[in-house]
């Protein structure tokens, strides 16, 4: 086997391009910096807004913040009916669920803007 096989030339530290970097160039590095930054200003815009959703013919109106936290709840006194505290209760659940999908919605479609279709984690 002749001497130094299979090693890098003396003073070099591992083969490859870009050294070490994988093949990475700075722009590609800068974008991605850069990408990283406005999806991080993005999401934290979208957490504070407010979305509301309806049920029930707007018999149930509900808040929520982009951090689905839940923060009004508006029941029509039309609405509530002794005997069927059921259908105001899935009329509640409907509402909350219905505003935390818009927030989850504008947040993915946002994001999808930023990363140009990138496979993102979901919020």
């Amino acid at each position: 086997m002749a001497k130094g096989y299979g090693r890098p030339p003396m003073g070099r530290k591992g083969g490859g391009m870009g050294g070490g970097m994988g093949g990475l160039n700075m722009d590609m590095i800068k974008q991605a910096q850069k990408m990283q930054q406005e999806m991080e200003k993005l999401q934290a815009e979208l957490q504070e807004k407010e979305y509301t959703a309806t049920a029930g013919g707007g018999a149930v109106t509900a808040t929520v913040t982009g951090k689905h936290v839940l923060t009004k709840l508006e029941i029509d006194p039309d609405a509530v009916d002794p005997d069927d505290v059921e259908m105001l209760q899935d009329m509640v659940i409907a509402a909350v669920n219905e505003a935390n999908r818009n927030a989850a919605t504008e947040m993915s479609e946002n994001m999808g803007k930023i990363t140009g279709g990138l496979n993102m984690p979901s919020f």
